[in-house]
């Protein structure tokens, strides 16, 4: 199922999302305006507000809040986009220029802040405080994940658990609260909700995984970024440490130094070194665990088309190639 299938069974849901999202932009100061337009149309997967509308059907949700929780979550995760692309250095995000490199850094910075804050009037707008907790957690969780990135940069002892601590708040956090937010819209039971949220959990982790995948793979131009992003900016992923874990002295030496230095000058024999080392297929062979984690997670949950279209969710997040 490719994506525009697994979309179907809420199309006219992500529809009204769209036109809130573009509602909710609106601000009488122009340059937020252009920024966020800029961005929020940039072409994204918006795979995280689906996975709210989906996980809301599926648990047979009958109103419309659904729309505002995927609005905001979008929100969220644009403001975090925005933070990072300046954070990292970033000049090429889905095969365009990023905001920072059109607009400068202090207003991406400033920009992203605005949208955190809309996000958080439209919380107040929705009025359940339970909606408020797990958002409130999860960009608090988001923070902590992009500071122990931070930490890791250009540090080549990072092993595979502080890796995978940083890509489960960094990224999974929002996959997980967005599943959640179904769920509690849906008044289901406690445990049927943690399922779900379950679910977003190992999703968003697969989904990390694949994309520090692909970020290394040399036959792929279609992920709209370069080969090496990541190198470049001095980020130990998956792929790298597990090349340093199993290779030989030489390529482990030649690995340290390539991330401790950054820059791209040596990525022809870092994608060499990766490739010897099945490291890509290590990477992306944990990503498949994490999404067949994310379908046994909803057995118990009523068949519906939500449900497989969720469960298909999983299956595009590792099969994709960009």
């Amino acid at each position: 199922m490719d994506l525009s299938a697994i979309r179907a069974p809420v199309s006219d849901d992500l529809q009204a999302v769209d036109e809130l999202i573009l509602q909710r932009l609106r601000s009488d100061v122009v340059l937020i305006n252009q920024i966020g337009h800029y961005i929020v149309g940039s072409g994204g997967k918006r795979l995280r507000p689906l996975l709210v509308l989906l996980a809301a059907r599926a648990c047979d949700y009958q109103g419309e809040r659904h729309h505002d929780m995927a609005a905001i979550v979008e929100f969220i995760h644009t403001a975090t986009l925005l933070h990072d692309d300046v954070v990292d250095g970033s000049e090429l995000r889905r095969n365009r220029d990023t905001a920072n490199a059109v607009w400068g850094n202090e207003a991406s910075v400033l920009v992203g802040d605005f949208l955190y804050s809309r996000a958080f009037e439209m919380m107040v707008d929705v009025g359940i405080m339970r909606v408020m907790d797990v958002l409130s957690h999860a960009t608090n969780r988001i923070a902590e994940g992009e500071v122990l990135q931070l930490l890791n940069t250009h540090d080549p002892d990072t092993d595979e658990a502080r890796y995978m601590e940083v890509i489960r708040r960094k990224t999974a956090t929002l996959f997980e609260a967005g599943t959640r937010l179904g769920a509690v819209l849906a008044e289901v039971p406690r445990a049927q909700e943690n399922r779900v949220a379950d679910f977003g959990l190992h999703l968003g982790v697969a989904f990390q995984l694949v994309d520090d995948a692909l970020d290394y793979d040399a036959d792929n131009d279609t992920i709209g970024k370069h080969i090496g992003d990541d190198l470049e900016e001095g980020k130990p992923t998956l792929p790298l440490i597990r090349a340093m874990a199993v290779g030989s002295d030489a390529q482990r030496a030649m690995l340290r130094k390539a991330i401790e230095d950054g820059g791209r000058e040596r990525i022809d024999e870092v994608v060499a070194a990766i490739v010897d080392t099945d490291a890509l297929k290590y990477t992306t062979q944990l990503a498949r665990k994490h999404a067949e984690s994310a379908w046994q997670a909803l057995d118990g949950l009523p068949d519906s088309d939500a449900k497989r279209a969720m469960l298909a969710t999983a299956e595009f997040a590792v099969a994709r190639t960009y």
